[in-house]
Order: C-alpha cells, then sequence, then structure tokens
C-alpha cells in the first residue's frame, strides 16, 4: 500500500500536473467549438448542399418542362391551322347573307325563278370544351351531332322554292357544288308546271319545273 503510494506521487508531479493542465484546457475548448460551431457549420452546410442539390434538380425539371412546353406548343399551332384550314374548307369565309346573295346570283345565272325561301333552323357549334354536347341549337338547346359542325360556324337549314326549266336546275345544282361553303341538298320535290303533264322522266328538258327542296349551309360564325 506504502508502495503503490509513493508509485502514485511519483507519477504525478508537479511538473505533469503543470504540463497536464494546458492540455486538458485545450481539449475541453476544442470540445466546445465542435459542439457549438463545427457541428452547427456542418449541419447548415449539409441544408445548404440538400436545397442546392434541390434547386438543380428543379432547375433540370424547369429544363424539361420547357422543352416540353415548346413541343407541346409547336403541336397545338400546328392543330389550330388545321383546325382553320377545315374550318375554311366547311363553311368557307362567308356568312348567310353572302350565302343568299351568292345563291341568287347563281340562280340569276340560270334563269331560276324563286318563289319562296324559308329558313327552317340555325345551329350554332358550342366551345368544344363542351364535349358531352358537342353540337346543339341555338333556339331550343336540342343535341345533334354533326361532324361538320366545327366550333365557329353556323349551320343553316332553309327550304327554297323556285320555277325553272330541267337543263337550268341542273346548271344550278352543279353550280352550287363549286360554292366555296359546303351546301348539302336533301328532300327535293319535283313536278312539272304544266300540270297536264306528271311524268317528269318523258318531260321537255326545257319544260318549266316547281322544285322543293332543303339546303343546309355551312357558313362562318
Amino acid at each position: 500500500m506504502t508502495n503503490s503510494m509513493k508509485e502514485r506521487k511519483k507519477f504525478i508531479t508537479p511538473e505533469k500536473a503543470a504540463s497536464l493542465i494546458p492540455v486538458l484546457i485545450s481539449a475541453g475548448i476544442s470540445i466546445l467549438l465542435i459542439i457549438f460551431f463545427v457541428i452547427p457549420k456542418y449541419i447548415q452546410s449539409t441544408k445548404v448542399n440538400l436545397e442546392l442539390n434541390e434547386l438543380v434538380r428543379k432547375k433540370n425539371e424547369l429544363d424539361k418542362l420547357k422543352s416540353q412546353y415548346k413541343i407541346i406548343n409547336k403541336k397545338f399551332d400546328k392543330l389550330n391551322k388545321e383546325k382553320a384550314i377545315i374550318k375554311t374548307l366547311i363553311s368557307g369565309t362567308s356568312n348567310l347573307d353572302t350565302l343568299i346573295a351568292v345563291l341568287g346570283e347563281v340562280g340569276k345565272e340560270n334563269n331560276i325563278e324563286f318563289i319562296s325561301i324559308v329558313p327552317k333552323k340555325v345551329i350554332k357549334a358550342v366551345e368544344s370544351n363542351n364535349l358531352k354536347n358537342p353540337n346543339k341549337t341555338n333556339d331550343e338547346g336540342d343535341l345533334i351531332v354533326d361532324p361538320l359542325l366545327v366550333e365557329g360556324t353556323k349551320k343553316y337549314i332553309i327550304d327554297f322554292t323556285f320555277k325553272a326549266e330541267f337543263v337550268n336546275l341542273l346548271s344550278f345544282l352543279r353550280q352550287l357544288e363549286f360554292q366555296e361553303n359546303v351546301i348539302l341538298i336533301n328532300n327535293i320535290d319535283l313536278r312539272l308546271l304544266n300540270q297536264s303533264s306528271n311524268n317528269i322522266k318523258n318531260a321537255n328538258p326545257y319544260e318549266k319545273l316547281v322544285a322543293k327542296l332543303t339546303m343546309t349551309f355551312y357558313g362562318k360564325n
């Protein structure tokens, strides 16, 4: 026991204690610096690095989105141009007044004598975002599916009654086919003006007929 006490006293000498205290103080200061300065700075640096990586990721995604937007925008422009072409092919550049005026000119050229012009219905295409109801009448709201009735156009259904010679009638109908607007003809009823003969097949080509028909015009909205 006495020997161990003596050895311990020899191990902790004043000289060793004097040199050990600064080491302990330095170690304590280092630990404090690590706890209160280095570790917070490391955490902050890690957080900044994560935010930077996130910003880089978002930037890359933004670049991809910009590229996709350009592609989509080009496709949208192409579709708009195609839509405009289709609209022009169907409805031309005319409205109802212009169509009637053109019809009158064509009729005049072919010696057509109009008896009556009776508008039956005007159908307007609704906006394309209403997919369930693509077409409807503007007065009664009846749903009508018509592939030719595109957005920005109207469909005019009109009953015509007129007098004409058979050859002039054929010429009149042929000329209508070459108009810029799509014109559909249905419900044609022909009878001889001279009631003494009802056989149209054997009638004289220059004999007067009374024609009743329904025309469908497609014009711009």
